[in-house]
């Protein structure tokens, strides 16, 4: 009898380890490339501000530098998994909203200079968005990239320890630092200590989990030192969901990474770390709840803004300006009293404010899609190899990362961080990779 091409999955142990070769074989061929390189150092200096950590980098404006060498290297190659017609996705579309929506909101803006730049520094987040998806060709790459936005972070935290000394009294924490306050510090290791875990349970290279274990070390101590109760509720939260639903690691393995990190932040903390993290509980006294320019106050007059202003808000980045023009307490200046002109310490309230209730129902759409593209991604990929994969472990990564900036995010205003766009673009290319992988045909085989 003629053998029979017929296309079907072969689940045996010699299908799968030829799998794992030829996985292996195209990561070999997709090393890292010179555009690969320029979204690396653009993650580096965006998220992970290594030009401000080391002063000696600024003249080279690493930033803009590596920005446009990424894009003019993009748009020389447009061929293969680097086509900029694959990045489009259901995320990428709601950015695209958000980006036109947010030049709508210019010419009614408090401030139009102010919402105006803050636009176009937005736009740019949003052009380098679609340069990084489209810069990955495979799931390495998106290993790759992860691992530099733990990396950087790291060595963000490794450098204000080392610089910022505290002390007793009000110095317990860390101050203001290099364009993150301690808030925001917390919120980023939060995402990134998730990456870090990746690398610890599932690398297979002892020198890279070892490096990545220490990593995670450093940023737990990071945490501690910020003081953040944003931050501790950001990492109770990524603990949370790497206990219950990262189920491409072993229970047991994800439990021992856990009591590390665990008993390393216990062994850090001092009392007065804990007596801050018990206001959370203990909350009615706290002066975010009495006080005029306590965050609950804020978060009100923030929702006032939106409803006064429903369709365009007061202008992106124009949140400080109406608590410093329009709100109750900017009457107080008419009787010689000062008014603090604060911030939203709400990523959602600020969206809503800034950019009216489209723009926060927009923001909000972009962040579901991510998540929801990421759960079909780690559904589809389990479900091909229950033993779970790369591509399945990843994804969950970055779901935890993501929950990390959103529960985070509640204490603070970053609706247009660079932090925020680079998760969002390593989960769309995540997406994307699995949607090559699914389209790939299936070989024949051949069967007597």
């Amino acid at each position: 009898m003629e053998p029979v091409a017929v296309q079907t999955l072969d689940d045996r142990p010699s299908s799968r380890g030829a799998a794992r070769t030829k996985a292996v074989a195209v990561a070999r061929k997709t090393g890292w490339d010179l555009l690969l390189v320029c979204v690396a150092l653009y993650i580096a200096t965006a998220v992970g501000r290594i030009h401000e950590v080391f002063p000696i980098l600024l003249p080279l404006k690493l930033t803009l530098l590596s920005a446009v060498l990424s894009i003019g290297l993009c748009l020389l190659q447009q061929r293969g998994q680097r086509r900029l017609t694959l990045v489009r996705s259901r995320t990428t579309t709601w950015l695209i909203a958000l980006v036109c929506w947010g030049a709508l909101t210019v010419p009614g803006a408090l401030h139009q200079g102010l919402a105006f730049q803050t636009w176009s520094d937005f736009a740019r987040t949003a052009v380098m968005f679609a340069v990084l998806v489209a810069s990955v060709r495979s799931t390495r790459d998106v290993e790759r990239l992860i691992l530099v936005y733990f990396a950087v972070t790291v060595v963000y935290v490794a450098v204000v320890i080392s610089r910022f000394k505290m002390g007793s009294g009000a110095n317990w924490r860390l101050g203001d630092l290099y364009t993150y306050d301690a808030n925001d510090l917390a919120t980023l290791i939060a995402t990134a200590m998730p990456f870090g875990l990746y690398f610890v349970l599932a690398d297979r290279r002892l020198g890279v989990r070892l490096l990545a274990l220490t990593g995670l070390g450093l940023l737990a101590v990071g945490l501690i030192r910020s003081g953040s109760r944003g931050g501790f509720l950001a990492f109770l939260a990524v603990t949370a969901f790497v206990l219950l639903f990262v189920t491409t690691i072993p229970v047991r393995s994800r439990v021992a990474g856990l009591i590390v990190i665990i008993a390393i932040v216990s062994g850090t903390a001092s009392d007065k770390y804990w007596s801050q993290m018990q206001t959370i509980v203990h909350y009615k006294q706290d002066y975010n709840m009495t006080s005029d320019v306590g965050r609950v106050k804020i978060w009100k007059r923030g929702i006032g803004y939106m409803l006064d202003r429903p369709l365009f808000g007061v202008g992106m980045r124009n949140f400080q300006v109406a608590e410093g023009t329009i709100s109750p307490r900017a009457r107080l200046r008419d009787r010689g009293v000062g008014v603090w002109w604060g911030a939203a310490h709400n990523t959602y309230v600020q969206a809503g404010a800034e950019l009216g209730v489209p723009g926060v129902l927009i923001f909000l759409t972009m962040l579901g899609t991510a998540f929801y593209s990421l759960c079909r991604v780690a559904r589809r990929a389990l479900r091909a190899n229950p033993a779970g994969n790369d591509m399945s472990r990843l994804a969950q990564s970055l779901m935890a990362a993501l929950i990390g900036f959103t529960v985070g995010a509640i204490f603070l205003s970053l609706a247009y961080s660079d932090m925020l766009y680079t998760l969002l673009a390593l989960s769309v290319s995540l997406a994307k990779i699995a949607r090559s992988d699914a389209a790939r045909p299936v070989p024949a085989v051949a069967v007597d």
